[in-house]
């Protein structure tokens, strides 16, 4: 039986997704690349935050966060993208340059709408999958942020 993690999306992020889509597929706008802060830039600033928070250095937030960027490098090319921004991530990402360098918070924030289905079958005990849960709301209530969102220009 496949485990569902719930990830609840805040109002506002909701939003911006519905947002983000209408720019991309109906006034044909991307997003300018390369961002800044890029998934790397908002990954680092969460764990120095939680470092700070905590006071201690906490090893498993920086796994998640390790896996996060993993999954986004991945995913970004296989199931992130709307058909549209295809042109511009074959201009941009090359060889080993990873995406998670060149792309922002409006990418990293359809990855976390991606999660349950790309967790399901993980093999995770069910205890650690709700603390994973609890870590990955957090994060999204912290760092993706409406602000950090948003910057297109006309394809």
């Amino acid at each position: 039986m496949e485990k569902l993690v719930k990830i609840q999306i805040p109002s506002t992020l909701k939003k911006q997704l519905v947002d983000d889509w209408d720019f991309v597929t109906q006034q044909d706008k991307l997003v300018k690349l390369p961002r800044s802060p890029n998934v790397d830039d908002i990954l680092t600033k969460y764990l120095e935050y939680r470092s700070k928070k905590d006071g201690i250095m906490t090893d498993s937030v920086g796994e998640i966060l390790k896996g996060i960027r993993c999954y986004f490098d991945k995913a970004l090319p296989v199931m992130l993208l709307y058909k549209k921004e295809r042109q511009q991530y074959n201009e941009v990402v090359h060889d080993d340059v990873s995406p998670s360098t060149i792309y922002g918070a409006e990418h990293l924030l359809r990855l976390f709408v991606k999660f349950p289905e790309l967790l399901a079958y993980v093999n995770i005990e069910e205890e650690t999958l709700i603390r994973l849960q609890q870590k990955l709301m957090d994060f999204l209530k912290y760092r993706l942020s409406p602000s950090s969102i948003l910057s297109y220009t006309t394809i």
